[in-house]
């Protein structure tokens, strides 16, 4: 059984900085939980579109469609056995969006896509941001306890990684701006 999982966070910055720092798999580690110590552990590079005239360049690289990465963490907090979680990129539009489709990994399935929209803040009046979205698709390998598993356990804990992922956006996003402490 396929689930679902959504969340939206508005930041401050240009739509063009989000994508770029969200298509950039060097800030992927970055983004999840420190005691998960994540790391890169391959990564084949397939080139993105060609940026649209006029569009603004930012440092780092940017992993387009047809990019794989490995990438392994610890699952629970102080436990030595790392999970490897192979990905590829997909369905990469600049400045808009691009999904990432497990291939091998924890899950029956997942599909995590990242959209970006320019949006004005829903709490200051006209200040210029972006909204980004986050929409994962996913099923776990677990039959008939799927459902019960991910009541019980699952969806919090993806929703708290995913709050976490938010908290350290800003945090990076504002550190690499320079409006950061």
């Amino acid at each position: 059984m396929r689930l679902t999982f959504e969340t939206a966070q508005w930041l401050p910055y240009p739509p063009e900085l989000v994508f770029a720092f969200f298509a950039n798999p060097e800030n992927l580690p970055r983004l999840l939980p420190r005691w998960q110590r994540a790391r890169i552990e391959e990564a084949v590079f397939a080139p993105p579109s060609p940026r649209p005239p006029g569009s603004p360049r930012y440092p780092g690289i940017a992993a387009g469609s047809g990019t794989r990465l490995t990438l392994s963490f610890r699952p629970i907090p102080l436990l030595p056995m790392r999970i490897p979680w192979e990905a590829q990129i997909e369905d990469f539009r600049w400045n808009e969006s691009f999904c990432d489709l497990q291939l091998r990994g924890p899950f029956a399935y997942w599909r995590h896509c990242h959209t970006v929209t320019a949006a004005p803040s829903p709490q200051y009046a006209g200040q210029p941001g972006t909204t980004l979205r986050d929409a994962v698709a996913y099923e776990l390998p677990l039959g008939a306890f799927s459902s019960l598993a991910n009541t019980l356990i699952l969806r919090r804990r993806i929703a708290a990684i995913f709050h976490y992922r938010q908290h350290r956006t800003a945090e990076l996003l504002a550190l690499m701006t320079g409006r950061g402490r």
